[in-house]
């Protein structure tokens, strides 16, 4: 290394100060800041290379038009037709933050998707009839960068499109590979979620993205993207026909942990090796830590050592920031752009948020039979710890006279999807949850969410409260707290005040918790006192009577099963 490319690394990103330098500046002919441009000393970013890895790096015909310095503000225009403050104008407006090098601009309009990067028409059609009327920020900038082949790192809050971000540009690599006979005899797009519903959710919103009609011409999206959910069925058809079951799709949706089975047979029932995009819903949670052998992050690891394609792309999507997500990203992907809108880890603003003090447990269920006889727009969610918690409440007000469902873990699949299909008719009023379904879930128009146990961290309550005021529209979130949430209290009345709603100064002040006991508090539940009202002698007989009546059938069922066989 010379003098030199010495000069050029220290002198990245300086700016001239003209204010301080006046006399320089006149020697240079530099009269105001509007006529400076910007110091760029990395010549090989025109070559389109990663200053990282030295790859060659996808560009649009627009860029590759343009000179590698950035356009004055006075005169000169960039290749969007914007001149370089319209951009910055524009993540400004929108609140969205870029860091990394080669950044693809923003698109603002539907219109611009399908002119600068030829998006199908009827996709674009079935977006319209779905409502979406504009991009919003997420989708601005998280489209252009991966239909540039870009790995990305976005965080977006909840409800704001982040679903149509990574659907837009996988749709639209399948049907160019299509076109250009491309196809593989493996899926080449990979889609994860933490949970059977959000991926449940993911594989609807693209179904209605490509869906076409019977009288259409055959030569549809719906013919060219075979779309695949990879459930309890799908994963025995794998089981049986093993690599030949992977011809029929280009795009499979699925959670970690079905994957991670199918691998781990001997030998392996499907292959990753062809991925060329993985994308990760929810990073966050599927980089957490857990019991061992059943851990998100060592399942996540499992799938991406077996993704060895070296032309894969990654894509990371969440509502809320880790880093050690942000780090494991910048060591471990090529060239990684980090998207951001809005504040980091921060509530959305859409939704009107109130701590309430209850007391006891018992003030809770008071709290909360008040709202209800009160009055109330349904729907409404409300969040509790557990599963056993979650079948006490619904216990407790399964005789209110409301509409009222829940759904834990406990439940058989077929029973949550049940229970999500009542909530999103309208037949059910209010659902009781647990923290499955605190993420990525898209209820249209919730109108409040209850959170009736305290989140254990920051982080759950962002999405939990994310159930609400989503797509801009308004919601109201309360959170319930006795004496001994205190220790969590704080962080929590952080972000309701950062969102601009009322909190009382003694919360502010509350000592908060050393890192190791926030992480302890966001992993261990808390002991809670029964939220049942009836005697306890009267719990324990309810609950011999429902053992002898589940023994009863299982006892005829074993008879008729040996006469079966006798005769």
């Amino acid at each position: 290394m010379d003098e030199e490319d010495i000069f050029r690394k220290l002198g990245t990103s300086l700016k001239f100060n003209v204010k301080r330098f006046k006399n320089d500046a006149q020697k240079l002919n530099i009269s105001t800041p509007s006529t400076i441009k910007k110091l760029d000393f990395f010549d090989n970013l025109t070559s389109g290379q990663s200053p990282k890895t030295g790859k060659q790096v996808k560009r649009s015909k627009r860029e590759k038009t343009t000179h590698c310095e950035e356009p004055t503000r006075n005169d000169e225009t960039n290749h969007q037709g914007k001149s370089d403050n319209g951009v910055h104008s524009v993540r400004k407006k929108y609140r969205i933050q870029v860091d990394g090098s080669d950044i693809p601009e923003p698109i603002t309009t539907f219109q611009h998707l399908h002119s600068e990067y030829d998006f199908n028409m009827k996709c674009m059609e079935n977006i319209s009839k779905k409502g979406f009327k504009e991009l919003t920020p997420i989708q601005m900038q998280a489209i252009p960068s991966m239909m540039h082949g870009r790995e990305i790192l976005a965080c977006a809050p909840t409800g704001s499109g982040k679903t149509l971000a990574f659907l837009v540009p996988i749709i639209s690599h399948i049907l160019k590979q299509a076109k250009q006979k491309k196809k593989g005899k493996h899926f080449c797009s990979l889609i994860l979620s933490p949970t059977h519903e959000l991926a449940e959710q993911t594989l609807r919103e693209c179904k209605e993205l490509v869906s076409v009609k019977e009288s259409e011409t055959p030569e549809s999206t719906s013919d060219l993207i075979r779309v695949k959910f990879l459930d309890k069925g799908e994963t025995k058809r794998y089981m049986r026909r093993g690599m030949k079951q992977a011809t029929s799709t280009d795009l499979l949706i699925s959670t970690p942990n079905r994957i991670v089975y199918l691998l781990q047979q001997d030998p392996p029932m499907i292959s990753l090796e062809f991925v060329e995009w993985l994308v990760v819903d929810e990073s966050d949670k599927l980089f957490e830590e857990g019991q061992a052998g059943k851990s998100f992050r060592e399942q996540l690891g499992t799938i991406y050592a077996s993704c060895t394609n070296p032309k894969i792309r990654r894509a990371m999507f969440s509502a809320t920031f880790a880093y050690d997500v942000q780090q494991w990203c910048l060591l471990n992907m090529d060239n990684v752009l980090q998207i951001t809108v809005g504040g980091k880890n921060t509530a959305v603003r859409s939704v009107n948020q109130k701590l309430q003090y209850v007391g006891n447990e018992h003030g809770k269920l008071l709290a909360l039979q008040q709202i209800i006889r009160g009055g109330f727009s349904p729907p409404v969610i409300i969040f509790v710890q557990s599963k056993e918690r979650a079948k006490e409440l619904f216990a407790e007000m399964i005789y209110d006279g409301v509409n009222i469902d829940a759904i834990h873990a406990d439940r058989t699949p077929m029973q949550r999807e049940n229970a999500v299909k009542s909530f999103r008719r309208g037949d059910t009023w209010i659902l009781i949850c647990t923290e499955l379904m605190g993420r990525g879930i898209d209820f249209k128009g919730v109108n409040l969410v209850i959170n009736y146990d305290f989140p254990t961290s920051a982080v759950s309550y962002i999405h939990r409260i994310g159930r609400t005021g989503r797509a801009g529209r308004r919601g109201e979130a309360v959170t319930f707290f006795t004496d001994e949430d205190r220790p969590l209290l704080r962080s929590v009345s952080n972000l309701v005040r950062a969102a601009g709603c009322e909190v009382p100064e003694y919360m502010l002040r509350i000592k908060k918790p050393q890192k190791d006991e926030r992480k302890r508090l966001a992993r261990k539940e808390r002991q809670r006192s029964s939220i049942r009202t009836a005697p306890p002698d009267v719990l324990q007989s309810k609950k011999r009577k429902n053992l002898s009546k589940e023994d009863k059938p299982q006892t005829k069922r074993s008879k008729s099963k040996v006469t079966n066989k006798q005769q």
